[in-house]
């Protein structure tokens, strides 16, 4: 017993995860204050200088290319190295992990977003998704912000934990931060907006290759359990059918394991945008999201079990 405990002592790569996942609850850092805020707010004046709406497709796609490729491997450049410079590296890759993972604010905005759907609060729940959507959210009915609220919920836990944790797991503290700099340059030049429409096509791309493998594990997770069968069945129908498969699986898995009806049609910047339907027939009550809620909660922690102990196993003392 001695030794085992000695040997998970040893082991950076999992004190650096479980570190990083207390972290992150204990000492939630404020959207407002975080640095990926900042950073966005640059990439924003950025894109505003080389974004000429008046250029050619192919002039739009190189900029965003280019303007893409500036910020994210700048970032790369200095993170490998600082991390030569850092005399405690284990500490340097647990900061890391620990800005880019956000569960507990994930889990924060999606209980109050509960509560306020409960009592059918509109004007609070646009409130709360007006900052993670990329579309105008005044005009959403209640069966609109359920929708939103659904895909909100299980995007972010995909992203900002699944995803996060998963590039962890194979590149360390400096591939996840580097992953979360990507899912936030993908958000913030969003094609879905007008300005960004040919211009942010290069950004979402790469997140899409990005995000195929972490989300699709993560999808299959989901699946796990009650109308499982049912849920997989949903993948192969309709998984490739959004926009992003990534996206595309996690929301065809969750529709049809609890029969509910996602995407459709969406408003973006006045601008009306056919999205395919997923799921089933059942519109999104506070209920479904509160299940969404328990189960994604639920299928992290076996994640952090799966990927922990793949950690022990594969990579050993460190």
């Amino acid at each position: 017993m001695s030794e085992t405990l000695a040997v998970l002592l040893n082991n950076s790569s999992l004190l650096i995860l479980w570190g990083a996942l207390a972290m992150q609850w204990l000492l939630p850092i404020p959207n407002t204050l975080h640095p990926l805020h900042f950073w966005q707010q640059l990439a924003i004046i950025i894109a505003d200088r080389v974004n000429n709406p008046n250029d050619g497709r192919k002039q739009q796609l190189l900029s965003g290319f280019l303007a893409w490729s500036l910020m994210w491997a700048t970032v790369l450049i200095l993170l490998v190295a600082l991390d030569q410079l850092v005399w405690i590296e284990s500490a340097f890759q647990l900061i890391l992990l620990w800005l880019a993972l956000d569960w507990r604010n994930t889990a924060k905005f999606s209980k109050r977003f509960i509560r306020a759907y409960s009592r059918e609060d509109k004007a609070y729940c646009r409130q709360l998704l007006a900052t993670p959507l990329n579309r105008n959210t005044q005009n959403l009915s209640l069966l609109g912000l359920g929708k939103a609220g659904a895909e909100t919920q299980l995007l972010a836990y995909g992203r900002l934990v699944a995803g996060v944790l998963f590039w962890y797991t194979l590149t360390g503290g400096i591939g996840a931060l580097m992953y979360r700099l990507a899912v936030s340059l993908a958000r913030v030049w969003s094609p879905s907006r007008e300005r960004y429409r040919t211009f942010g096509l290069p950004a979402v791309r790469i997140l899409a290759v990005l995000d195929i493998i972490p989300l699709r594990i993560f999808a299959l997770l989901l699946c796990a359990g009650h109308n499982g069968k049912v849920a997989l069945q949903g993948i192969i129908r309709q998984g490739e059918n959004w926009l992003l498969p990534g996206p595309g699986w996690l929301l065809a898995a969750v529709g049809h394991k609890l029969s509910l009806s996602l995407g459709g049609p969406a408003i973006y910047d006045n601008r009306k945008m056919e999205r395919p339907r997923l799921g089933g027939k059942i519109a999104p009550a506070a209920l479904h999201l509160a299940q969404i809620e328990k189960i994604a909660t639920n299928r992290l922690l076996i994640w952090i079990i799966i990927q922990s102990a793949l950690i022990f196993i594969f990579q050993g003392v460190s």
